[in-house]
């Protein structure tokens, strides 16, 4: 018996796997700073060199990008700064209050001789004045001779 040969169709080549495209930014493309005048949070595309303030006016130069960015509040009017990491010093443009920027590993912490608010100090120091108190803790005492010095 004769059996023709069936002609096999070539195997369709599987199609290739559908990946969906990376999800676009969180924050839309858009990066954020403050505003160089009345220190409101400015939105601003990633790529800008500047950013015009809608409530100010003010124009805000944009940091290059790949700037490390770090944060400290105004030891004068508690207004949150932004400047850039490894700045020694940064000027509050709300009360010109030069603030000491320090990196993590110039400081130490201590509570409040009298309030007991945790308060942070650079290295070195002898004593520190605490915002909320206003007492003036000395670096390195026991907390019996800080409480000696506050009762008497």
């Amino acid at each position: 018996m004769f059996t023709m040969p069936v002609p096999l169709a070539p195997y369709p080549t599987p199609a290739a796997p559908y990946t969906p495209p990376p999800p676009p930014p969180a924050n839309g493309g858009r990066s954020q700073l403050v505003c160089s005048g009345c220190r409101n949070l400015l939105l601003y595309p990633v790529g800008a060199t500047s950013v015009c303030c809608a409530v100010c006016n003010a124009v805000t130069a944009v940091p290059p990008p790949g700037t490390e960015m770090a944060q400290l509040v105004c030891g004068g009017c508690h207004t949150l700064l932004m400047y850039i990491r490894g700045a020694t010093s940064v000027q509050c443009s709300c009360c010109h209050t030069v603030n000491l920027a320090l990196e993590a590993n110039q400081v130490a912490h201590v509570n409040c001789g009298n309030c007991r608010m945790l308060l942070m100090y650079q290295y070195g120091a002898r004593s520190v004045k605490c915002a909320v108190c206003n007492f003036v803790t000395s670096i390195g005492a026991s907390p019996s001779t800080t409480e000696q010095k506050f009762n008497q």
